[in-house]
């Protein structure tokens, strides 16, 4: 495909930087997002500030995606937010935050993305879940639900948009050092690598693996797949 049009939801830092910056040197044209606006540009990228929540900043990304490149053909929604504390001691408020970024967020950007896809006929929608699910991790209630939510969307998504020649899949990393857990004790993060196969920390490399595969137009007859890293 020649200079594929890929779009990537929480590119300001992290795993989601890692792969605009991948994306760029294969020779995609990359858009991005994120809350808050990134610190760092590249040729070839393009970054949007919004929040993936936001109906309104959802749809005017789009808009300018299909003004700019008239087609769409990837989407990895990369952002997503954790709350790590005890049901009892969760807040209302923080419940909100992450089912809108987590669950909201991922729809949305995955419904109008599946409106540009379906008009070249091609696409590929990948999601980013987590090992916490089918290890059912306790002090993370709230974060579990909202990535078991995103991987039932990426199973139902799946078999909504097989006609249109689109594919929806997920990968589920285990821990990796970021943001997201540098303020877990270190005591934690050894016993959940101790439940993996393989225990240690993931890598950048090692979630771009798989969604390098997903993205494969040769990977047309897979779909509402999920890949948890690891050996869970």
């Amino acid at each position: 495909m020649d200079s594929p049009v890929t779009l990537i939801t929480g590119t300001r830092k992290g795993v989601g930087k890692y792969l605009a910056e991948r994306y760029v040197r294969l020779g995609h044209r990359v858009i991005g997002c994120s809350r808050n606006p990134a610190d760092w540009n590249l040729d070839g990228y393009c970054h949007h500030t919004a929040d993936i929540a936001d109906e309104d900043a959802a749809k005017t990304i789009f808009a300018t995606i299909r003004k700019q490149h008239g087609r769409l053909d990837h989407l990895i929604n990369n952002a997503g937010i954790a709350a790590m504390n005890h049901s009892l001691l969760t807040p209302l408020s923080t419940v909100h935050k992450v089912l809108d970024t987590n669950v909201v967020g991922t729809f949305l950007f995955s419904r109008e993305a599946a409106k540009l896809m379906k008009a070249n006929s091609y696409g590929r929608i990948v999601n980013l879940t987590t090992i916490a699910v089918p290890l059912k991790l306790e002090g993370e209630a709230i974060y579990v639900a909202s990535k078991a939510a995103v991987l039932s969307l990426t199973q139902v998504l799946a078999r909504e948009l097989a006609e249109f020649g689109i594919t929806v899949n997920a990968v589920g990393p285990v821990p990796i050092d970021t943001d997201l857990i540098r303020g877990v004790p270190k005591e934690k993060i050894d016993r959940l690598l101790a439940r993996q196969a393989i225990p240690r920390l993931g890598t950048f490399e090692d979630v771009a693996n798989i969604i390098d595969f997903y993205l494969k137009r040769e990977s047309d007859f897979v779909t509402g797949q999920n890949l948890y890293l690891g050996g869970v």
